[in-house]
């Protein structure tokens, strides 16, 4: 067992027990502060609280007869605003939104926003360069509902003089107007939101979920919504209820997102957990996963924005994490028409997603709509109902059902025609298995470039339900319990495959160039 120092603060940091676990370990282990007990937790990733700045602290952990240790001294801290200092009641009922404001612009660099126990009611809280954030135990920002009093954010903003675009609102890919996030950054660097804290959209069928479908004023907000920030630390805070997706990074870079907790109804409509788009440089740690539609959505935006930006999501790390109940554990698209490259997927658990590692493309996406170097490894899934989804198909937008979109005939390459490349996935475990294992399908005029799968195990609940395997026109709704399925793929290597309780063939395919399939 190794114990590291993964990320820290003024007043807090983050520790890893490296021991190969996936999100939580088999025993509780313990964690000592200069020789105090701190706390008790199977969690492989935990954040430490109440530490005093510029100051350095011995972190233990023991678990049996295992001990580790790791040394850091926390960062410098010039000053603490308190937000009560600044008007704020905390009584849940005031307006707290403008003290709150206050206190952060006055706040100097490298200091600390304090936000004590209490519940503030809010709207939308703008971030500001090189300011810390603390969002205390107890601690609860309480978002109104009353889309009259957020502010809008426009869907594109022209320069006087030079006509140069700056895109402010989004809505699934696309410049819309939208509602200020609960927390907003807008080109904002070096920030840190941290804390035992919780923020609440308060979200639910009688607002914000309201007949999803109709635009009203603006399109609903993010609960943190980060437009073209850079250097943004986002850890140990819960947030819940949100009236869209959660947390929703923009052409952003070098993004941390640590032991987050990521809180929905599963009925929750849109409200994705962390959707990184046309960002470089993500990581996301020991965060926890449970709301209405996938946990994380890897996208780059439709083609209006993907072909003019050419900006991909890139460089993102996902490790120890929990994905619960959403509709797919790691997804990337389907508004990719920017391309997604270079994302790892390590030591990640899925309990009852719809999917696993899904991802979604179409005809429309664009030539710059490339995924290249995709790896998935030591990930644990159970009762998904799908683990593996490569989907060239997926039926969404107005033309999603079209004939251009859905045709399984091969129609010419040209400027609206996305790439597949590399895709690998190795050491996964998935139980309770539904519908299929494994379902690849590629363009068969632009097919799949690679797919590799090494030692995946895959076991079938006793009673599977039949139904799609993707969203997709075409395809038999009743298959049930199918094993590996791969259509229009150059090279497909499989080796050390185990399938059980699946039903007819372990493994199909269907026009693919060079299948590789080893025991």
């Amino acid at each position: 067992m190794e114990l590291r120092v993964t990320w820290k603060q003024a007043r807090a940091a983050a520790i890893q027990c490296a021991d190969g676990s996936i999100f939580e370990t088999d025993t509780p282990w313990r964690i000592y502060i200069n020789g105090v007990l701190s706390l008790e937790t199977k969690r492989t990733q935990i954040m430490l609280y109440d530490l005093e700045p510029a100051t350095q602290y011995t972190v233990t952990a023991l678990r049996n007869q295992e001990k580790a240790e790791a040394h850091s001294t926390t960062l410098p801290e010039a000053f603490t605003l308190n937000v009560k200092d600044f008007g704020a009641k905390g009584d849940g009922v005031t307006n707290d939104t403008p003290f709150i404001q206050a206190a952060i612009l006055a706040c100097p660099p490298e200091s600390r926003v304090l936000i004590p126990e209490g519940v503030y009611k809010v709207t939308s809280i703008f971030l500001k360069d090189n300011v810390r954030i603390e969002l205390a135990k107890g601690a609860v920002l309480s978002a109104f509902t009353d889309r009259t009093m957020f502010p809008v954010l426009k869907g594109c903003c022209m320069g006087e003089k030079t006509g140069e675009e700056m895109i402010l609102g989004t809505w699934e890919g696309d410049r819309m107007d939208m509602f200020a996030g609960i927390i907003t950054g807008i080109g904002n660097k070096n920030v840190c939101l941290y804390g035992e804290g919780l923020i609440d959209g308060n979200s639910g069928f009688d607002n914000w979920w309201h007949d999803v479908k109709n635009i009203r004023i603006a399109a609903r907000p993010r609960m943190i919504f980060l437009n073209r920030c850079e250097d943004i630390q986002i850890c140990g805070i819960t947030v819940q209820n949100s009236p869209s997706w959660n947390i929703h990074p923009y052409f952003s870079k070098n993004l941390k997102f640590i032991c987050m907790n990521i809180l929905g109804p599963k009925d929750s409509p849109n409200t994705d957990g962390l959707n990184p788009e046309a960002c470089d440089g993500v990581e996301i740690a020991g965060c926890y996963f449970s709301v209405g539609d996938d946990c994380i959505a890897i996208k780059s935006g439709k083609i209006s924005v993907g072909a003019k930006y050419k900006t991909p999501s890139s460089n993102i790390l996902i490790r120890q994490c929990c994905m619960r109940d959403g509709h797919g554990g790691i997804t990337l698209g389907s508004e990719m028409a920017g391309g997604v490259k270079n994302v790892r997927a390590l030591q990640c658990r899925f309990d009852h997603t719809d999917r696993g590692l899904r991802i979604k493309t179409r005809r429309g996406r664009g030539k710059d709509a490339i995924i290249d170097g995709i790896l998935f490894e030591d990930i644990e899934m159970d009762g998904v109902l799908t683990p593996f989804v490569v989907n060239s198909f997926y039926f969404c937008d107005a033309d999603g059902h079209s004939e251009y979109v859905q045709s399984k005939e091969p129609l010419p390459v040209d400027e609206r025609t996305p790439e597949l490349r590399s895709l690998c996935f190795r050491n996964i475990r998935a139980k309770n298995c539904h519908i299929a294992g494994a379902f690849f399908y590629g363009l068969p005029e632009k097919k799949i470039e690679y797919i590799e799968m090494k030692h995946v195990k895959l076991c079938y609940a006793s009673n599977a339900c039949s139904g799609m395997p993707a969203s997709m026109d075409g395809f038999d709704p009743n298959v049930c319990k199918m094993g590996i399925f791969a259509k229009n793929v150059k090279t497909l290597v499989l080796e050390d495959i185990r399938l059980t309780g699946h039903d007819g063939d372990a493994i199909r395919t269907e026009n693919v160039d060079n299948p590789c399939i080893k025991e």
